[in-house]
């Protein structure tokens, strides 16, 4: 199985989660997530991971998504993966927006691991954008 994997800073991978499941279906178990809570310590987050990864088997894959590279979600959750003997089945991205982890749970079984986020960053980044909206000048009835 190939495993989407979400971990941020506070709850953003858990709210993640929940709109990936609003869009593909409830109770996925192929998507799963873990958040760095305010206060909480290096070594109990990467306990939360360590058991939320529990599930994943040798020769399952994984595609973790974190909100920021380098932040300590990611580079805990990557230490765990490598402890656990996972590093050569994940794939790691920093940034994370709904778009590029939607097409990554809509399309992980079309594609290899690697192929499949190169496909969908440009996609991601390309949804990034300034939004407008123009007011209608209201007309006034004389």
């Amino acid at each position: 199985m190939k495993y989407v994997f979400l971990v941020s800073h506070g709850e953003l991978a858990h709210g993640m989660h929940t709109a990936l499941e609003m869009f593909s279906g409830e109770n996925r178990e192929d998507i799963l997530s873990v958040g760095l809570k305010n206060g909480m310590g290096a070594d109990a987050f990467a306990n939360q991971v360590r058991e939320t990864l529990s599930v994943v088997k040798p020769e399952d894959e994984i595609l973790l998504f974190a909100d920021l590279v380098g932040g300590s979600p990611l580079t805990n959750a990557a230490n765990v993966v490598a402890e656990m003997g996972l590093l050569e089945k994940t794939v790691m991205c920093g940034g994370m927006n709904l778009p590029l982890v939607l097409n990554a749970v809509i399309m992980k079984d079309t594609m290899e691991a690697e192929e499949l986020l190169d496909s969908i960053m440009p996609e991601a980044k390309d949804a990034v954008r300034r939004f407008f909206v123009e007011a209608e000048d209201a007309e006034e009835d004389i």
